[in-house]
This record gives C-alpha cells, structure tokens and sequence, in this order.
C-alpha cells in the first residue's frame, strides 16, 4: 500500500497522524493546508483524505468532522512511514542509572527498570521475569530470629535472590546447617523443578537422613521458591498515568477495561510470551491483539536475553493508541539490552 500512495498522500496521512498524537484530536483540511509543504486547497485535501478513510486508514469521528487514524492506518505508519529517532546520552545515562542491579536483587531491578520506563514514557510499565528454573549453584539459610530464616539462592547465571522462610520456633543452631548441606547435595547443578519431587519423596518415605526439625526446614526452603508459583511473574507499575490523557467519559471506560484486562495478568502473560518468537521491538496496536480490542491503546515490548542469549523475559509500556513510537521503541529496545546484560 505505501507504494501505491503518491507523495502528497504519505505527507498528509504523516501529518493527520502526527497531529493525533500530538492532541488526540481530528484534523481537519484547512489546519491541514497551513503545515503542509506545498500549497493545496482544501478541497484537494479532502479529496485525499476520502481516498485514505476509503482504504481504512482514516476515519471520521463525527459528521464534518477532521480525520483520525484507524489501528490498521497506525500500524502502517508505523510499519512503513514513521521515522525512529535515537536516545540522547542523557537518556541513555538514565536507564543504565535505574537498571543497574548492584547490590540489589533480581525482582527489585526489574521493578526499579519498569517504573523508569513509565517514568520516562508517561505510560504503563510492564516486565515478565525470567522463569523460575534455572539451575542452582548455590543455597544457603541464615538464621534472623525465632521461626524466621533468610534463605540466599544463587543460579549458575550468577543471579542472587534472598527470601524470608518460616521455620520452627524451637530449632537448633545445627539444623540450619544440616539442612544447607542436604539441600546443596541435592539441588547443586538442577533446577527446582528437577529436585523438587525427589527430595519431598525422601522425606515423606523418610529416606533422607534428616531429623524432623531439620526436614521441617528443608520443606520450608523448598516452598520459599517452588510452593505454588507461577513460571513467570508480571510486573506492571505506572497504570495511573493511562488516566492523564483521558477526556471524555468513553476514554474513560476504554481505560477501565484495560486495567481490568491488567488485573487478571493472563491475557497480558499471554502477549508477552509471543515476543519470544522474534527477535526485537513488538508492537501491538489496538483491535490487534483481543487484550487491546475496544481500548484504543497499545503496547510495545522487547524481549530481553541472558548471558547465553536466551529468551528469558519481555519488558515494554503499555499506553493510549497515540503514543510517540518514535521515542519509545528506541527506550524499550535500549532498556531490554540493558536488563538483559543486568540479568545475564
């Protein structure tokens, strides 16, 4: 279709779609004809702009109304008329800032990576984690006080996580240990989802050489992490800024829908899995993906590798259908690069 449009086509459809993002509102021929390059009437204009609502491009809003472009005239601007801009340093410096992990964790630096986006975007911020099975190199409990123990998990990936377990009041010093040294035997080089039937199959048939107190905690540790999670989990920070474009009751109920669609994190895990079948920025416009149908907003996600250059989770914004592609696909695509050296 981009070839088949003429040059004056392309500049009036770039700029009806510039001014929708920009305000939000329909432009009408004669705004259109002061910022054009060459002079044309207003009524050649309209001309063309019947052309473009007639291959759905455009619509009108109301009757006389200016135009506006539809989800599918978005994604072809998007696809074949827009024009990337790149980050400043200033911008650059900024997301390396909020994504460095030193001496945090993995969850706090995907939050702290989520928020920055938002921030930076005035959108939603949305993060999938890694999954939850990478291969254990390190476990280790450490006592906090009565029935409380830190339990610090290091990943063959050098990834560490601490967890808060619960463990029995009346413990002795050595249990801690004990159950330390059983665990490591069992879990070192193996994921969770590996050992976690065998060793609760040792303990239940009581083949693991571990008082009752000791197993108490070994049980402890193993729920920290593997009891009842899901593979993934979401994080999504920033939804109040969805309300700082709203202007009229039916945007209004749009956002509403959307953070219901949030809520229930499904149809979003869902779309954010797809960006592991390609490499590079996604973008889903509107009635394009059912998430986004009847919201008039999008999404744009990248995926983010480890140190093996695995797909292990997306990052990206979610905000009104009129976003600033042209800032934000560069700012997701360079905070995926850099979680991703983070995680890796």
């Amino acid at each position: 279709m981009i070839r088949e449009l003429n040059e004056r086509s392309r500049e009036i459809f770039r700029h009806i779609v510039e001014a929708y993002v920009e305000t939000g509102e329909p432009i009408g021929s004669h705004t259109l004809s002061k910022r054009l390059s060459a002079r044309l009437s207003s009524a050649s204009i309209r001309n063309v702009m019947a052309e473009l609502e007639g291959a759905g491009l455009l619509y009108a809003p109301h009757t006389s109304a200016g135009r506006l472009p539809t989800d599918a005239g978005l994604r072809f601007f998007v696809d074949g008329l827009l024009e990337i801009g790149g980050l400043s340093g200033d911008e650059r410096a900024a997301i390396e800032a909020r994504c460095n992990a030193t001496g945090r964790n993995l969850p706090d630096m995907l939050k702290g990576a989520s928020e920055m986006l938002s921030g930076l975007s005035r959108c939603a911020g949305v993060v999938m984690a890694p999954k939850q099975d990478m291969r254990v190199k390190h476990i280790e409990f450490v006592q906090l006080g009565p029935g409380r123990a830190l339990v610090i998990l290091v990943t063959e990936d050098g990834m560490v996580e601490n967890r808060i377990a619960e463990v029995p009041v009346d413990m002795p010093p050595n249990a801690l240990v004990e159950a330390t040294n059983y665990l490591e035997s069992r879990l070192m080089g193996r994921t969770f989802a590996e050992a976690r039937d065998t060793i609760a199959a040792e303990i239940n048939e009581h083949r693991a050489e571990l008082d009752v107190l000791t197993a108490r905690v070994v049980s402890a540790g193993l729920a920290t992490w593997a009891g009842g999670t899901e593979p993934r989990s979401l994080i999504v920070r920033g939804q109040a800024k969805l309300l700082d474009d709203v202007t009229a009751i039916e945007d209004l109920e749009r956002i509403r829908k959307l953070f219901d669609a949030l809520e229930t994190e499904q149809d979003l895990m869902r779309v954010l899995n797809l960006t592991e079948s390609a490499e590079g920025v996604r973008i889903y416009i509107g009635a394009e993906n059912g998430l986004f149908n009847m919201t008039g907003c999008a999404m744009i996600v990248a995926p983010y590798s480890d140190s093996r250059e695995r797909i292990v989770g997306a990052i990206g914004v979610i905000g009104p259908a009129r976003l600033n592609y042209a800032r934000i696909i560069p700012m997701v695509d360079y905070t995926a690069k850099i979680v991703g050296r983070m995680v890796g």
